[in-house]
């Protein structure tokens, strides 16, 4: 209850007391499920706040503060800190820990589910988050606006060197692809896992992401459709990937539709809209096998020319990438130009991805 004492559980005889328990601080247990890792180490905690560049003008977004170990740092470094919280426990460790303190009134928790709630204004964003929401939420921050000046945040290492990696590198993904036309991002500093109370099963790495701006005049859902259809088979040829028979199925069935109603009238509007849809670049990231080319070639059956229509329709997909030259090209070494001129291609002969 707002205000009341937390019940602290009395270690029973024999066991651990909360002190030398690793799940526990200060009686409060705490959750792997829910990703509750909370940093231990001061010297890193100092180090990440250091990294930000915290500016004293600063209004800065923590999500998941936890006991507020990183809070204190930002709120000392900051103007002020707006932490948003899901755990009722935290939230009200969170309160106490700062009542009656000079720092007290810069600090606004906020209880919620920060992929539900609408975020206020802030400068920067310093977070330690739990590791399952890392996908939605850099699409999230990225689609805020107005746009802040950086994130800083705390991701499970491999899901972090997805997002830093390049053209060529083996962890090169649609993730990496979506993320940097849309942000400048780089590594910080590798974090293991005896940092946190409790330990969590993998190593970390702290990200540094910068918005850009303005956006890329790009129909985003278009952009991840090319996309994600590329990176489904990312190390076979980009004519092999377009060859398949369900690639070819959609891209035609959208041509159709779009032909059957290009005479009619469409709103202005329908096209930003779509266009500012950055949030959907996030979705289906949640498992970090993605894109992975497993060497299944049950869907890599080619379309067979019996069909008129269906035969002239692939030879003009495959003369888009004749006329690019992207035949033999393989998206696991294509850099944001290349599929932004693809893309343009496409459209410019009718042919769309959403």
């Amino acid at each position: 209850m707002a205000g009341g004492k937390m019940k602290k559980d009395k270690p029973q005889r024999g066991s651990p007391s909360a002190a030398s328990n690793p799940h526990f601080q200060g009686g409060i247990s705490f959750h792997k499920s829910k990703g509750q890792h909370i940093l231990k180490n001061p010297l890193l905690v100092d180090s990440i706040v250091q990294k930000s560049g915290i500016k004293s003008t600063d209004v800065i977004l923590e999500i998941g503060p936890g006991t507020g170990n990183l809070t204190k740092k930002l709120l000392e470094a900051g103007k002020s800190v707006i932490a948003v919280e899901l755990d009722p426990r935290m939230v009200l460790e969170l309160q106490r820990r700062f009542q009656g303190t000079p720092l007290s009134n810069r600090l606004k928790v906020i209880q919620g589910d920060v992929l539900k709630c609408d975020l206020p204004y802030f400068d920067i964003c310093v977070a330690n988050i739990p590791y399952q929401i890392s996908s939605p939420l850099t699409f999230k921050l990225l689609a805020h606006r107005p746009l802040f000046r950086a994130a800083v945040i705390m991701f499970q290492r491999e899901f972090a060197m997805r997002l830093v990696a390049q053209p060529g590198d083996t962890l090169y993904c649609r993730l990496s692809v979506n993320t940097q036309l849309l942000a400048r991002v780089s590594h910080l500093l590798k974090v293991g896992k005896n940092n946190f109370r409790p330990p969590p099963k993998v190593d970390s790495s702290v990200v540094r992401i910068e918005p850009r701006g303005p956006l890329t005049p790009v129909n985003f859902k278009e952009w991840d459709g090319l996309v994600r259809i590329c990176f489904n088979r990312k190390n076979k040829t980009i004519g092999s990937i377009f060859r398949q028979k369900s690639v070819l199925n959609i891209l035609e069935k959208n041509y159709r539709t779009l032909q059957a109603l290009q005479f009619s009238e469409k709103s202005p509007s329908d096209d930003m809209e779509m266009a500012l849809d950055v949030s959907s670049l996030g979705e289906s990231f949640g498992d970090l096998s993605m894109d992975a080319d497993d060497g299944n070639d049950d869907d890599d059956i080619e379309m067979d020319d019996g069909d008129t229509k269906r035969a002239e329709f692939k030879e003009r997909v495959l003369a888009v990438l004749k006329e690019g030259k992207f035949e033999e090209k393989r998206s696991s070494k294509l850099a944001q130009a290349d599929f932004m001129h693809l893309l343009s291609l496409f459209n410019k002969a009718g042919i769309h991805f959403s």
